[in-house]
């Protein structure tokens, strides 16, 4: 995640409290998701943006996991994201979300 997205992130969750922000990723696989997502729960990893040491908790999803993809209109979805779906190992990506998320997610 780059930094300006990262202080963005930040500036969210301290306007709106963490409790009140979700981040949607849409990286192209798991492990570019899986940092992203640890990057907005635990930190930045890399230690070089406004989230360094920096643990926000912020729940955190990729637009194709199953409990995003049902919260959006089904033609928009289609329309917007189904190609990508179809190339994508949407298993890895769930698989590295989830795991973020039983590990870092405070809300």
């Amino acid at each position: 995640m780059d930094l300006e997205n990262q202080k963005r992130v930040k500036e969210f969750a301290e306007k709106f409290g963490p409790e009140n922000v979700v981040v949607v990723l849409g990286a192209g696989e798991g492990e570019a998701a899986g940092l992203a997502a640890e990057t907005v729960t635990a930190g930045d990893p890399t230690f070089a943006g406004p989230l360094a040491g920096v643990s926000l908790g912020l729940k955190v999803y990729h637009i194709c996991e199953p409990e995003l993809k049902v919260e959006i209109d089904e033609a928009v979805y289609d329309e917007q994201i189904s190609m990508m779906e179809m190339v994508l190992d949407v298993d890895d990506i769930v698989n590295e979300m989830t795991a973020i998320r039983e590990q870092y997610t405070k809300y």
